[in-house]
């Protein structure tokens, strides 16, 4: 699965599509962004309706570097995602 890499506050994040399919099908697709790895690693998801390519990875590549910084400020803790599997 593609990823992207964005730096935001001068930290890495990986950028990935969840793979989880919604009932809107290609209308809404989830973001997994990750930073750090193991025991300390932080995982947030995003979800967002492409204004252009319907596929998840096309969309993904589609994203400027601005609107992926857009979705993780509005991003909720992968605790309160079912893509993630309400893991802590």
């Amino acid at each position: 699965m593609p990823r992207r890499i964005i730096e935001v506050d001068g930290v890495e994040w990986s950028v990935a599509v969840s793979g989880r399919v919604t009932r809107y099908v290609k209308d809404e697709f989830g973001l997994v962004f990750t930073r750090g790895a193991g025991a300390t690693r932080e995982r947030r998801v995003a979800r967002y309706s492409p204004p252009g390519a319907k596929s998840r990875e096309l969309s993904l590549a589609e994203l400027s570097d601005a609107e992926l910084q857009d979705l993780l400020a509005h991003s909720q803790p992968a605790w309160t995602a079912p893509e993630l599997g309400y893991r802590r």
